[in-house]
C-alpha cells in the first residue's frame, strides 16, 4: 500500500539553489547598469530638451530665477519672428537638397571607390590609397584657404558648386567602403560572378552593393549630419541670401549690434533640428540592423 501511494504521487522536480550570495552580485550589477543607462539618457536628452524650453518661452521669461524647466506657450509667436522676412524657408530648402544631393553622390562613389581599392589589383593601388590615408590625418582646416583659392580662379564663388564638389566623394569615405569591402564581400563570388560572364560594374552592382549596405547606412547618417549642420564652408563661399543655408539663417537671427532675441533664435534652431530627430525616429529600425549588422559582420 505504501509502496502504490509513492508510485502514484508526482514526482517534483527539485528546483536549482542559488546560493544567496550569488544573486546579491547579479541584482546589484543589473541595478548598476540601469542606472547608468538612466544618468546617461538623461545627460544625452537634456540639452534638446532645454532647447524646447529655451524656444516655447520667451526671452525675459529665459533669464528668470529660478529659470523655468517646463516648455512655455511661445513658441509660435517665437518661430513666426524667426521666419518673418529672414528667408529660412529658403534656407531650409536649400540644406534639403543640398543635404539629398550630396549624400547621394557620395554614397554611390565612395562605394565604387572602395571597392575598386579593394578588388580591383591596377598599378599604384597600394600609393594611391595611401595618399588617401595621409590626406585622412591632416586638419580641415587646412584646405579652406588653397580650395577658396581654387574655387575663386574657377569662378565658383557664390554658387552652390564648392559645396557639392568636395563632398562628392571624401577620403573618409573611401576609407569606410574599402573596409567594408573587404569584410562583407568574399572574393570567391567575386571570382564566380567573373567566371560566369559578369563584368565589374555588374559585379558591383549585383553583388557588391547589397553586402555593403549596413556600411552605406552608417555612412549616409554621418554625411547627412554632416551637410545638415555644415556652417563654415557655406558661409565662405556662398555670398547671397538666396543661396543661405539653414545654419547661415539661424546666426543672421541675431539683432544689430550684437543684441540677440534667444528665444527667437532657439525656435528656428528647433526647427533645424528636427527633420534629423524624425529621420531617425522613424528610421530607427532600419538604421539599427543594418549598422548592427555591419558591426558583426566586421
Amino acid at each position: 500500500m505504501i509502496i502504490d501511494n509513492l508510485r502514484q504521487r508526482p514526482v517534483q522536480r527539485r528546483q536549482p539553489v542559488v546560493a544567496k550570495s550569488r544573486r546579491a552580485p547579479l541584482r546589484a550589477g543589473r541595478v548598476s547598469t540601469h542606472v547608468v543607462l538612466i544618468i546617461g539618457l538623461v545627460l544625452f536628452a537634456f540639452p534638446f530638451y532645454w532647447l524646447v524650453v529655451m524656444a516655447t518661452t520667451s526671452t525675459s521669461d529665459m533669464y528668470s530665477f529660478p529659470p523655468r524647466l517646463w516648455p512655455g506657450t511661445d513658441f509660435f509667436s517665437n518661430f513666426a519672428k524667426a521666419v518673418n522676412g529672414s528667408g529660412f524657408w529658403l534656407a531650409f530648402f536649400n540644406s534639403t537638397w543640398l543635404t539629398i544631393t550630396t549624400s547621394v553622390i557620395q554614397l554611390f562613389l565612395a562605394a565604387l571607390a572602395g571597392y575598386t581599392f579593394a578588388k580591383r589589383r591596377f598599378p599604384g593601388n597600394g600609393k594611391l590609397f595611401g595618399i588617401l590615408l595621409i590626406t585622412l590625418v591632416l586638419p580641415t582646416g587646412v584646405s579652406i584657404v588653397p580650395l577658396f583659392q581654387i574655387y575663386a580662379q574657377l569662378g565658383w564663388l557664390n554658387t552652390f558648386l564648392p559645396l557639392i564638389i568636395p563632398n562628392a566623394v571624401t577620403a573618409f569615405a573611401v576609407f569606410w567602403m574599402r573596409q567594408a569591402s573587404i569584410a562583407s564581400i568574399p572574393q570567391e563570388v567575386i571570382d564566380a560572378a567573373s567566371i560566369d560572364g559578369a563584368g565589374f560594374f555588374r559585379t558591383f552592382w549585383s553583388i557588391g552593393l547589397p553586402a555593403m549596405r549596413p556600411s552605406l547606412v552608417a555612412l549616409g547618417i554621418f554625411q547627412v549630419m554632416w551637410t545638415w549642420n555644415d556652417y563654415l564652408w557655406p558661409l565662405l563661399v556662398l555670398g547671397q541670401p538666396s543661396q543661405f543655408t539653414l545654419p547661415i539663417a539661424i546666426q543672421q537671427l541675431k539683432g544689430n549690434y550684437g543684441s540677440i532675441d534667444y528665444s527667437v533664435v532657439m525656435a528656428g534652431t528647433l526647427v533645424a533640428t528636427l527633420p534629423l530627430v524624425l529621420l531617425f525616429v522613424f528610421l530607427r529600425k532600419t538604421i539599427l540592423e543594418n549598422v548592427a549588422g555591419g558591426a558583426v559582420k566586421g
